[in-house]
C-alpha cells in the first residue's frame, strides 16, 4: 500500500477486473481526474466486505467507498451498487438483486424466481429497468465531499431466457434501446455502451467538470 500516492490514488471498491477497467477508462476522463491512479481494493490488501445494509443503491454504494477509506487511509474512493428495478413486482428485487432467491449470486435461481413471479403479468406490465449507482468519496483536513451519479437501463422482462453473454438477469431483459435483443446477446463492448453503469459513471463525470 505504501507504494501508492493517497493524494493521486483512487481505491475502486470492487473485486471485479472488468468493472475496474470500466470506471478507470471513464472517470480518468474527467477533469481533474486525469493524473489519477485507479487501483482495486484487493490490490491495497485483503479486507472484509462491509455489511450493506442501506436502503437504496445510492446507500450501499456510499458505504463501500467510505469503506474502502476507512480500510486503506487514501483519500478517494468510488463504488457502485446495481441490479434490476421491476416495476410489477413495485421495484423488487432492487437491492437485492444478487439474492433475490436466497443464496447471494446465485443466478439461475434468481432468473427462475423472476419467471415465476412474473408468470401471469401480461406483455404490458413486463417494464423494468437496470439501476446503477456511483459513488466518489474524497477526504481532506477539510472533511469529505460525496458526489454521486445515477444511471438507468430501460427494457422489458421476457417470459423466457436467452442469451450467454452477460450475468445475473441479462437473458431475461429485452432491451429497449435495441429492440428486439437481451442483454445477454450483447457483445461486452456493446454492452458498456448502453448499460445503467455506464450512464451513472457518465453522469459523475458531468458533476465532476
Amino acid at each position: 500500500m505504501s507504494t501508492y500516492d493517497p493524494n493521486r490514488t483512487v481505491v475502486v471498491a470492487t473485486g471485479n477486473a472488468h468493472k475496474l477497467s470500466e470506471i478507470r477508462t471513464i472517470l480518468s476522463t474527467a477533469p481533474g481526474m486525469e493524473e489519477m491512479e485507479f487501483v482495486s481494493l484487493g490490490e491495497l490488501g485483503d479486507f472484509e466486505e462491509p455489511v450493506e445494509d442501506g436502503e437504496t443503491f445510492f446507500d450501499n454504494a456510499l458505504i463501500k467507498a467510505r469503506d474502502a477509506l476507512d480500510q486503506t487511509g487514501m483519500r478517494m474512493a468510488v463504488a457502485d451498487d446495481s441490479g434490476l428495478m421491476v416495476d410489477a413486482l413495485d421495484g423488487a428485487p432492487g437491492i437485492f438483486s444478487a439474492r433475490f432467491a436466497g443464496d447471494h449470486g446465485n443466478d439461475a435461481a434468481n432468473n427462475q424466481k423472476l419467471l415465476e413471479c412474473m408468470a401471469d403479468v401480461p406483455q404490458a406490465e413486463r417494464t423494468a429497468r437496470f439501476h446503477s449507482s456511483v459513488v466518489l468519496v474524497t477526504r481532506d483536513e477539510d472533511g469529505e465531499e460525496v458526489l454521486a451519479g445515477e444511471g438507468d437501463c430501460e427494457g422489458t422482462i421476457a417470459y423466457d431466457q436467452r442469451g450467454n453473454n452477460g450475468f445475473g438477469y441479462d437473458p431475461l431483459f429485452d432491451l429497449a434501446d435495441i429492440p428486439g435483443k437481451r442483454m445477454a446477446e450483447l457483445e461486452p463492448d456493446q454492452k458498456n455502451a448502453i448499460s445503467h453503469r455506464r450512464r451513472a459513471l457518465d453522469d459523475l463525470v458531468v458533476k465532476l467538470s
